[in-house]
């Protein structure tokens, strides 16, 4: 069982920036590859950021070049830095993890609300 817990989000002016952490723990050495995913309000959850074990890293079309995904020395946590932050960024954002076994686990979310 691995358990995932997201921090860092909040209420940002467009232009801005912020830093979401995602933590692991249980059983983290099963982990295989992590991702951040968001939901808008009233659609569907899309990918923003995949990082796979060996560090290859695939960005979605829409924050490339503002968004940078992280990790730890030892892969854990996982950060999103998030620049030049636009109203259309607006989301609940969710840390994902896929395990060697093929299982899922995901975060409750962080909301981040960009308005002026």
């Amino acid at each position: 069982q691995v358990d995932l817990e997201e921090s860092g989000g909040g209420l940002v002016q467009p232009g801005g920036s912020l830093r979401l952490t995602c933590a692991a723990s249980g059983s983290i050495l099963i982990i295989r590859d992590m991702a951040w995913y968001r939901q808008p309000p009233g659609k569907e959850r899309e990918l923003v950021v995949s990082i796979t074990g060996g560090g290859e890293i695939k960005y979605a079309d829409s924050v490339k070049g503002r968004f940078t995904i992280s990790r730890g020395n030892t892969r854990n946590p996982i950060y999103l830095q998030m620049n030049s932050l636009k109203p259309e960024d607006t989301a609940v954002y969710y840390c994902y993890a896929l395990s060697n076994f093929g299982g899922d686990y995901w975060g409750k979310g962080t909301l981040v609300t960009v308005t002026s």
